[in-house]
């Protein structure tokens, strides 16, 4: 994803130091099928990620990422979940943690094609053949699939297996 003018000008200030950023992933389901992107810097498959802008709300975000990635209009339907994701480190050595605000959204209109640069692909892959997806881009694309309850989030002092 390419680097927000904010935080750009953050790193002027804090150099490669830790940065704690919102984002945002949209799962977007057309009737069996879900909309992925291929990632032009590693070539992986993927679901469509951004950064939150100051003020955004991330609904709002999540549906300007998929139109700024794909060329889809899509419309939010429910908030997934909020977790909070491992710290990395970029190759540039900055360094960052994000709180993903996961949600799954419909398809509106359009054809995904490659929009904004970040991606050499997008297209739609039926939810029983999907590719390889890297990371947890895999699990949360399954929890926004199969989601019809409350949004999910983690505990820390909750076991792995009574976490909402």
């Amino acid at each position: 994803m390419a680097t927000p003018d904010f935080i750009l000008e953050l790193r002027k200030s804090i150099g490669h130091a830790p940065l704690w950023l919102i984002g945002v992933t949209a799962v977007v389901v057309r009737g069996d099928e879900a909309l992925l992107v291929r990632r032009a810097d590693n070539g992986n498959w993927s679901n469509v990620a951004g950064v939150v802008d100051p003020g955004e709300e991330p609904a709002d975000a999540a549906a300007r990422e998929i139109l700024e990635e794909s060329g889809i209009v899509a419309e939010v339907d429910a908030l997934v979940g909020v977790f909070a994701r491992e710290p990395l480190q970029y190759a540039n050595g900055d360094h960052a943690q994000y709180l993903d605000v996961l949600f799954r959204c419909r398809w509106v209109s359009g054809e995904p094609h490659p929009a904004d640069g970040e991606n050499t692909a997008a297209a739609w892959w039926p939810l029983d053949a999907l590719p390889p997806l890297p990371g947890t881009h895999d699990e949360r694309l399954q929890l926004a699939v199969d989601q019809s309850g409350p949004a999910l989030f983690r505990r820390r002092d909750t076991p792995a297996d009574t976490q909402a």
